[in-house]
């Protein structure tokens, strides 16, 4: 009974709000409420509102909402600032998800988790209260932004060279010989090393590398870059190591067997160790500049790997920025020194799509049916029980 009154007022604020929006669709669902996008879609269940303080939403970030089930998106900032042609917002909006810009920084403090709001428009409500307004975004009004800010790529690109630059000086010790390399207790010597980056596209070549059956023959040794440890997981293939900052790794994933290395800054400090020791599990640090998929690929290199896959890993400008990094003078450097040895199997699903066409088909029946004319030709048996058949028919 209780919870047909709470429907039926739950159906009564909608209608109100309908009235009020007219043609507007509206979003009605209990809010989840975290800075942090990557922490809140642990969280977030179908049909829910997310409410994220999100500058520039990438494309991973996007695609998990999605996953998620999010009905509707209220950020905090906004989701695309034109500085570069970030495809987040584009993904959630033909997704079908409600998008709501820039609806500022208080809405993170002051509605609770779990509480019903409804989306109206560019208005947020608690019951009839409006608490905070922002732009409703529509997929014309998002391309219209991704189409500035591809006019003026060329100045970012700029900046993002000079940062490079600038950069390389200072991260030059990952291509020397004396890095502080950890020993995980993994022989690497002579072994393929698939590595897995929660990067674009990363679902997609990963399946199509099992179903190729390089997985099963050349059994490679598995390495998660962070989220990538979980996408090895729901692939049902358990990682023999996982590296990072431990920010987005799921707890099964952390506790599945893997070493566990966590990426520490230069000084020392490791901001994810913290979250490893409170769970009561062994690690060991790796202190390095760079990106945490940089340090992986360098460790496996070091160890003496063969050959290293890479899936999901980050190489363009776009995807740094996604990952709000202002070069990549480390991605550079490493992928200087471990090149011999590395296959970047990202984008790999895109390139080799199985398509059974109509002319392939036709051949296979008709190779099947000139089989069966071969075996009937040339099997005494299957003529006997032919002129049985025959017989029986015209007499």
């Amino acid at each position: 009974m209780m919870g047909t009154r709470r429907d039926e007022r739950r159906h009564g604020r909608q209608e109100r709000a309908s009235r009020r929006a007219g043609r507007d669709e509206v979003a009605v669902g209990l809010a989840r409420v975290d800075k942090k996008t990557k922490a809140l879609v642990k969280r977030l269940q179908p049909g829910e509102i997310a409410v994220i303080d999100h500058e520039d939403i990438d494309r991973v970030a996007a695609e998990t909402l999605v996953e998620a089930g999010a009905s509707a998106v209220l950020n905090a900032s906004a989701s695309t600032t034109g500085r570069y042609p970030n495809e987040g917002p584009l993904i959630l909006l033909k997704a079908g998800v409600l998008l709501v810009d820039e609806v500022g920084p208080a809405i993170m403090d002051e509605l609770d988790e779990g509480t019903e709001v409804s989306v109206v428009g560019g208005h947020v409500l608690v019951g009839d209260h409006r608490i905070a307004t922002g732009t409703r975004q529509s997929v014309d009004s998002i391309e219209a932004v991704l189409d500035e800010a591809r006019r003026t790529l060329g100045a970012e690109l700029e900046r993002f060279a000079e940062n490079t630059l600038e950069y390389l000086a200072r991260e030059h010790h990952l291509v020397r010989d004396d890095l502080d390399i950890p020993d995980v207790g993994i022989d690497f010597a002579n072994r393929q090393v698939l590595l897995v980056v929660r990067g674009s596209d990363y679902k997609e070549d990963l399946a199509l590398l099992r179903g190729s059956g390089y997985i099963q023959e050349l059994r490679p040794l598995l390495v998660g870059v962070d989220g990538g440890a979980d996408a090895l997981l729901e692939r049902g293939l358990k990682p023999d190591l996982i590296i990072g900052d431990f920010d987005s790794v799921s707890e099964q994933a952390i506790c599945c067997g893997a070493k566990l290395v966590v990426h520490a800054y230069e000084d020392g400090r490791a901001p994810g160790a913290e979250r490893l020791r409170e769970m009561g599990v062994e690690y060991q640090l790796f202190g390095a500049a760079g990106t945490s998929e940089d340090i992986a690929m360098l460790l496996a290199y070091e160890k003496g790997a063969e050959l290293i896959v890479a899936v999901g890993t980050h190489n363009s400008m776009v995807e740094f920025l996604d990952k709000g990094r202002e070069g990549m003078a480390s991605t550079f450097l490493v992928r200087m020194k471990v090149g011999p040895i590395l296959v970047d199997a990202k984008g790999v699903s895109r390139l080799y799509k199985t398509r059974i066409r109509k002319r392939d088909l036709s051949l296979l029946i008709l190779s099947a049916i000139f089989t069966l004319v071969v075996i009937t030709l040339v099997s005494e048996p299957v003529r006997v029980v032919l002129r049985g058949f025959w017989f029986t028919l015209t007499n």
